[in-house]
């Protein structure tokens, strides 16, 4: 048996290489004959540069950055050849400050400004993840640390936006900019950055609110002074709290987060290969079954013919969903150990279980063992 182990991260438990290392560990325990590739993925959000370490002969630097509070933070640029890879979530990233410290009225993208200022000298282009900031301020932070100003009003957090008078761009860059993200919102309104990701970074129904206000001050000003109206609207400008805005606005081509890992590692040649293909995430729900990491190589896998299997933390997903998505199997922590509170807890441990209940399963099916030749 060849197995493909594909998994997204398990949200702030485990990344996407600890995530792949724990699925391998419980397939050995099950099925010790089954012979494993190993290619942990991200869609442009949190494990992005990490993931694309793997599989691209690179130079890693690290830049000391403001976190979305103005906290140090210490991130990682990946430079290959002329194109340097920012992974929006290592200086803005939910993860840096637990949800007690959530506050997206104030959290900053001024890090991914130093970073990608950082990637000038010597690159040519600037490739930036996007995807699990606790940031909804449309880029202004990462305009101020590029030279826009009032530069501190700019990183002071999207609340503060709807004050602005007046903005002043950042002198063009020296380099081509892309923004990979697969999310494709706009930036304002009930499919934009405030209303549908507001919430999850600590935004309460007036915040959401308030927010969409002080980002429509924003586009106001930036598109009138960038002449370029729309940009707003444009697929892609609400993605990462509207970071996508912001460097759309400074000439950004949208790409997939997704499609620019799945280039890296040779994802369709390494699913080809493969008799079963195993994915996975933390939660599996209706967001991810519309094109996140887990149904994009559950595709994948349905276009070369092979089967694919699912392990996520929890699964709100029903049969029906996602067979019509490409999963052939579901086996999420959760419903393994009892709850959702016990699968937090497990950790890897809970990965390695549901991967081995999986494995089990499927070498019930009668393909244990690898093909002959």
């Amino acid at each position: 048996m060849r197995v493909l182990v594909a998994p997204d991260s398990f949200g702030g438990t485990l990344t996407a290489p600890e995530a792949a290392d724990a699925i391998a560990a419980g397939w050995r325990q099950a099925v010790p004959a089954a012979h494993l590739d190993l290619v942990p993925l991200s869609d442009g959000g949190p494990g992005f540069v990490d993931v694309l370490a793997t599989s691209l002969d690179g130079q890693r630097r690290v830049v000391d950055t403001r976190g979305p509070l103005g906290d140090p933070v210490a991130a990682s640029l990946l430079v290959v050849d002329d194109t340097g890879y920012v992974e929006s979530a290592q200086v803005a990233g939910l993860h840096l400050l637990g949800t007690e410290r959530l506050d997206p009225r104030r959290a900053s993208t001024y890090g991914v400004g130093e970073l990608i200022a950082a990637a000038i000298p010597g690159i040519h282009r600037v490739v930036v993840g996007l995807g699990g900031t606790a940031t909804n301020d449309g880029g202004a932070g990462m305009w101020a640390a590029l030279g826009a100003q009032p530069a501190d009003r700019l990183a002071a957090g999207g609340a503060g936006l709807a004050e602005l008078t007046e903005v002043l761009p950042p002198h063009p860059l020296p380099l081509t900019l892309v923004a990979a993200t697969d999310v494709d919102n706009p930036l304002l309104g009930p499919n934009g950055a405030s209303a549908v990701y507001g919430p999850q970074k600590g935004a309460d129904r007036a915040a959401v609110l308030d927010l969409d206000d002080a980002l429509r001050r924003w586009a106001d000003l930036v598109e009138t002074r960038t002449a370029q109206p729309g940009l707003r609207e444009r697929a892609g400008a609400g993605a990462a709290g509207g970071l996508g805005f912001g460097l759309i606005a400074l000439g950004a081509a949208v790409v997939s987060g997704f499609g620019v890992v799945a280039d890296a590692v040779g994802l369709a040649d390494r699913v080809a290969g493969a008799d079963l293909v195993v994915t996975g995430e933390g939660s599996l729900d209706g967001q991810s079954l519309r094109g996140k990491v887990v149904v994009r190589v559950a595709r994948a896998a349905q276009e070369a013919g092979i089967p694919c299997v699912v392990i996520a933390g929890r699964s709100d997903v029903g049969n029906r969903e996602a067979a019509a998505a490409g999963i052939d199997d579901i086996q999420s922590v959760a419903g393994l150990l009892g709850s959702r509170e016990a699968a937090l807890a497990a950790g890897a441990d809970g990965v390695r279980q549901a991967a081995a209940t999986l494995a089990r399963r499927w070498a019930g099916l009668g393909i244990s063992e690898p093909p002959t030749t």
